[in-house]
């Protein structure tokens, strides 16, 4: 492997905390990573081509030369790391997917300060707090504000001389109670300030402790007869109570600590962040990472990690994971909880962590069905090592109950979707009693020798038998005999285990459960076990109906017929009548038939 990087080049890196850049020929900053030792973790990538995995390799190949920075510690790497992705881009690195730009509240640094939502934040001296996931939530915050403190809306600038000029004139909310006209002197500004630190302490996740000084001060008026005053802080209290009623998950009012939870989907992976204060999320935040080389699961939580940590300032003391990042953060202790409240809180997180993902693939599949199949198919193909994108997928499954009415079924899949238009059914013929190798078998060469006749052209690249290596190999073995083990690939699928079954492996393959390469292979298997069973409970219910009326003195095959033709089910027959049935079979058999079938019943 060729770069220009010596063994003197990489000698010469410190033993030091630091991040270093990779550079291509074009002076291009390729990937940018941290290290609580430079020299070592550079070294690493340097060693036998065949010790790194393949993207890797192409990294490497790609590289004309390094820089690097040397800092005090990992949590500072960690962040000089996040700062430098966002500043290059390069084309290696984990990378966040969405480019939002989510809403922050402010509270302004003016003598009347000013509470509102904004998406752009300036360093301006004013207060910004969030950010929020959900313009909804922060909307409805904005509004308990205004419910339980009568501060201002306008934005206009108002000082002691705007007021004593009477500069400003009082507009509508002054009117109608929902400000107390700060513009023209109708409240002084340290009561006005009074309010805006209160805000400030439950943004910043003091809900509880305003509560209980709103009750403090509702039962001191209450006791000194002020009952309007007592009545405001009832008011402010119910306010609070009612919107962070929704956000308390834990009974313990003492947890403070911030939660991540990460799922992964193949070269993505989806995150959640809860910021919990007093036992209550004050902070939830939602956010995707595309990889690009294989990067460890450790890294990706360093990552997120970091990328909060600019978003949101310092992390919290105690923070919840699910496993340690590969970066020690000083002044933070990595809690990975078993039991109790905490575990309660990182199985919240999970949850919306996973409801992340899978509205991102929602989106994805609605906003563009074509793209999101062939990465699916692509996934699949590379899961099982196939050489062609498997766009057209069949799947066979057997159904029967201790040998009776034995069937196969067969489901088609074409561009990771179902086409049932060519679902194919199969009764069996060759095959005595419950011998569910021998049936698949059968049904594999009657489906692929008619193939071979009528559509040699559209075989499918990928067979997937229900069930294990029994059926598998009775499955290979038919399409041995047919020559088109070379032209397809074909797995079972155990559904105990969700293990993928290949002919001559000893070993079985377990793709990730959440991955999409699975998901789609579960879907062809379930598709396929409804469709058989759908089709081995009609045979049975006819073969039922049959030995009902062939139990009848009376009725023979040619009776049968003539009553299943005229009526087309026995429950139409019942539901006609006897005398119905007396005109087509005579009136002793119709009464001989219908006592029988009603005493069966």
């Amino acid at each position: 492997m060729k770069t220009s990087l010596s063994p003197a080049e990489i000698s010469l890196l410190p033993h030091s905390p630091g991040v270093y850049r990779y550079y291509d020929a074009e002076g291009t900053v390729i990937y940018v990573g941290k290290a609580k030792d430079l020299h070592k973790r550079v070294a690493q990538y340097f060693v036998a081509p065949e010790r790194l995995n393949a993207k890797t390799r192409v990294l490497v190949s790609r590289i004309d030369s390094i820089q690097y920075s040397v800092v005090d510690s990992e949590s500072d790497a960690l962040l000089l790391e996040n700062n430098l992705i966002k500043q290059f881009k390069p084309r290696y690195n984990i990378l966040l997917k969405d480019s939002k730009t989510y809403p922050w509240i402010c509270v302004t640094s003016e003598p009347f300060p000013r509470v509102f939502l904004t998406r752009r934040v300036d360093r301006n001296g004013a207060g910004y707090f969030g950010p929020y996931s959900s313009v909804l939530h922060a909307r409805r915050l904005l509004e308990v504000f205004r419910s339980a403190y009568p501060i201002r809306s306008c934005k206009h600038k108002i000082t002691s001389e705007t007021i004593l000029r009477h500069k400003s004139r009082p507009c509508l909310d002054m009117h109608i109670g929902l400000c107390r006209g700060c513009c023209v002197g109708g409240v002084s500004q340290e009561e006005y300030g009074g309010w805006i630190e209160d805000i400030v302490r439950i943004l910043k996740g003091g809900t509880a402790e305003i509560i209980a000084k709103n009750q403090r001060a509702m039962q001191d008026a209450s006791d000194g007869l002020d009952f309007e005053t007592a009545q405001v802080c009832k008011e402010r209290i119910a306010a609070l109570q009612q919107h962070y009623s929704r956000s308390v998950v834990s009974s313990a009012r003492d947890i403070f600590a911030d939660v991540f939870a990460l799922e992964f989907d193949g070269m993505e992976a989806f995150g959640n962040f809860l910021r919990v204060k007093a036992g209550a999320v004050v902070q939830s935040l939602n956010l995707g990472f595309r990889m690009a080389i294989e990067e460890t699961r450790e890294s990706v939580l360093s990552a997120f990690l970091a990328e909060i940590e600019s978003k949101f300032g310092e992390l919290q003391p105690t923070v919840i994971v699910p496993f340690l990042p590969d970066v020690e953060i000083e002044g933070v202790n990595f809690r990975m909880p078993v039991r109790g409240e905490k575990l309660e809180l990182l199985e919240l997180s999970a949850k919306n962590a996973r409801e992340a993902r899978l509205g991102a693939l929602k989106q994805r599949e609605h906003s563009n069905p074509d793209e999101f199949y062939a990465g699916v198919l692509e996934d699949l193909r590379k899961a099982l090592g196939m050489e062609v994108l498997p766009e057209h997928m069949e799947c066979f499954d057997n159904s029967n109950i201790q040998g009776t009415n034995p069937v196969g079924a067969c489901v088609v899949f074409r561009g990771g979707r179902p086409s049932k238009g060519e679902y194919r059914k199969f009764k069996i013929r060759t095959v005595v009693g419950a011998n569910d190798y021998a049936t698949m078998k059968e049904v594999v060469n009657r489906r692929y020798s008619r193939m071979l006749e009528e559509a040699p052209d559209d075989l499918p690249q990928l067979v997937v038998i229900d069930g294990g290596k029994g059926q598998l190999s009775m499955a290979y073995e038919a399409l041995f005999e047919l020559g088109l083990t070379d032209r397809l690939t074909v797995v079972g699928l155990a559904e105990r285990f969700e293990e993928v079954v290949r002919v001559g492996d000893p070993y079985p393959l377990f793709i990730d459960r959440n991955s999409r390469a699975l998901k789609v292979l579960q879907h062809i298997r379930d598709e396929a076990h409804r469709f058989g069973i759908t089709f081995h409970r009609d045979l049975r219910s006819k073969e039922q109906v049959r030995s009902a009326l062939r139990s009848v003195k009376g009725v023979g095959e040619q009776t049968e017929q003539r009553i299943l033709l005229h009526y087309g089910s026995v429950a139409r027959m019942l539901a006609a009548g006897e005398k119905d049935l007396a005109g087509v079979v005579g009136p002793v058999l119709a009464g001989r038939i219908i006592e029988k079938l009603n005493n069966t019943e």
